[in-house]
Parts: structure tokens; C-alpha cells; sequence
């Protein structure tokens, strides 16, 4: 029984690299299109080794898998084919921006070095069930920029991440089901601390 859990618990990584994976070459696709707009979809796939600039230290199956992403993001409306002399060309669309400028704010939140104000900043959600998917998401995301989870709704990250968090309301549509609050205490916050690794008062 317990082999099969840690089996399980492995697929569930794997499937969740998988994912990031994809995420990553697509966030590639998008940056690389975004410098000027418009691009001769050849000329991304035959200099695919150029989006190691935007990717993680990871070897990637680039030709196929920027072929690949290219389907995904006009699937999503981040990016349109357009036609020119006979070559065809991968155009960034509005929302395309849109979602560009919100992985790279995840980024740049993830990556930045911080200094603690001594406050707390909690996220509190409550999406409906039906709405599961962005429920699901949310959570997601907020793993990756590194808040930890308080209560099954409440969610705790020490930095300024209002901008952030404005941002992902707008991108998922949920702005009136996501809290944004400061706190200057929290009770018993010694693990927090820990789990941050803040240093004691």
C-alpha cells in the first residue's frame, strides 16, 4: 500500500514537471515573438536554441516542442498565424501581452531579493465550486511564487505582492473573490518564520 502511494506521489511530480515545462517553452515562444511583434514562425523554429535565454538550464526537444507551443498559444488567443509573401508568421495578440506581462511579474516576484517590513501579506479566496478549475489554478500559482498556505483559503506570503496579486485577479477573473489584506501580526507565526526563513523577533 504504501509503495503504491510514494508510486502515485511520483506521478504526480512527474506530471507536474510536464506542465511546467510546457509553460516555460510557451512564456519562450511569447517572449521571443513580443520583441518585435510578428515573426517568421521558420525563423523561431530553426533558431530555437536562441529560447534558452528564456528557459530554465533544461534540455528541451526545441524544434519540436516550439512547433508545439506556437498550436498551444493561438489555441489560448495569445498569438494569431498571419500570412506575408507566402510566409507565414506568429503574431502576438493583445492578450498574448496581457499574459506575457503576467508571467514575467511572476517571475521577477519569485526571483527578486527581499527585505522583510515585519508584515504579513494574507490572501483570502472563496471561488465558487463551480469555478474549481481557477480555484485550482490559484492555488498553483500562489506555490510558485512561494506563499504558504495558512487555512484550506488563506494563504500567507512576508512581501509586497499587491501589484502581483491585481494582476492574477485580472487573469483569472476573480476579483471579487480574492482578498488582499496586511497584517502586522500574526499569532504564533514562529514556523512561518521558519518557513520563510525570517528571523526571529
Amino acid at each position: 500500500m504504501l509503495l503504491g502511494r510514494v508510486t502515485e506521489m511520483g506521478k504526480l511530480e512527474e506530471a507536474s514537471r510536464k506542465r511546467k515545462k510546457k509553460r516555460d517553452i510557451q512564456h519562450a515562444v511569447l517572449a521571443a515573438i513580443a520583441v518585435t511583434g510578428s515573426v517568421a514562425f521558420a525563423a523561431i523554429a530553426g533558431n530555437a536554441i536562441q529560447l534558452l535565454n528564456y528557459l530554465p538550464n533544461e534540455k528541451y526537444n526545441l524544434r519540436f516542442q516550439t512547433k508545439t507551443a506556437a498550436g498551444r498559444l493561438v489555441a489560448k488567443g495569445h498569438a494569431v498565424w498571419t500570412e506575408k509573401n507566402g510566409k507565414k508568421f506568429l503574431r502576438i495578440t493583445p492578450k498574448g501581452c496581457k499574459a506575457l506581462v503576467f508571467e514575467q511579474t511572476k517571475i521577477a516576484l519569485s526571483n527578486q531579493k527581499k527585505k522583510w517590513d515585519g508584515r504579513w501579506r494574507m490572501i483570502a479566496f472563496d471561488i465558487p465550486e463551480r469555478r474549481r478549475g481557477v480555484r485550482y489554478r490559484l492555488r498553483v500559482v500562489m506555490c510558485e511564487i512561494g506563499f504558504v498556505r495558512l487555512q484550506d483559503s488563506v494563504w500567507v506570503y512576508p512581501y509586497d505582492c499587491e501589484d502581483f496579486i491585481a494582476l492574477l485577479k485580472a487573469e483569472l477573473k476573480i476579483g471579487k473573490d480574492v482578498l488582499y489584506a496586511i497584517a502586522d501580526t500574526i499569532e504564533h507565526d514562529k514556523n512561518l518564520r521558519r518557513q520563510f526563513n525570517l528571523p526571529d523577533v
